[in-house]
């Protein structure tokens, strides 16, 4: 369903830095990015779908990676900005980048997570919905 690729919107959220997030190094610890990432799934959801609660989650996470290229400091500001990569039957995968608002060539980390669109009473994989696949594909990347 690759073929769907038409619209680059994207979400955006803003990431605070926490006291927790910062590790001996005096930076972001890499763990934490991961957190970002999970922060910008739940913006994902509440923007696209109104979904607020986990348990009306329709996927589960399959896989997930960073590529890390500059360091977090508590006096950087950051955005996550988030797109649709591919999408499949049962799964879509999300890019993610971490930035400088204030200067969007400062890219501090980008990644890219699997989902499988799952019934959790079931206990089993399903297709991505229909209503769920034509709202996602409106944030396809842009090629």
């Amino acid at each position: 369903m690759s073929n769907l690729k038409k619209a680059h919107r994207k979400i955006t959220t803003d990431i605070d830095i926490r006291f927790r997030d910062i590790d001996a190094m005096g930076h972001v610890n890499n763990a934490v990015f991961f957190t970002y990432f999970e922060e910008g799934r739940k913006t994902f959801l509440k923007t696209l779908f109104n979904i607020v609660h986990p348990r009306d989650y329709n996927f589960i996470l399959a896989h997930i990676r960073c590529d890390f290229f500059k360091p977090i400091t508590p006096d950087d500001a950051v955005s996550l900005q988030m797109w649709v990569d591919e999408i499949g039957n049962k799964r879509f995968d999300l890019i993610y980048c971490l930035i400088n608002p204030d200067d969007e060539a400062v890219v501090y980390a980008r990644g890219q997570s699997r989902q499988v669109c799952f019934d959790y009473a079931a206990q089993k994989t399903i297709e991505i919905p229909k209503y769920f696949l034509e709202r996602i594909s409106n944030y396809m990347a842009p090629p």
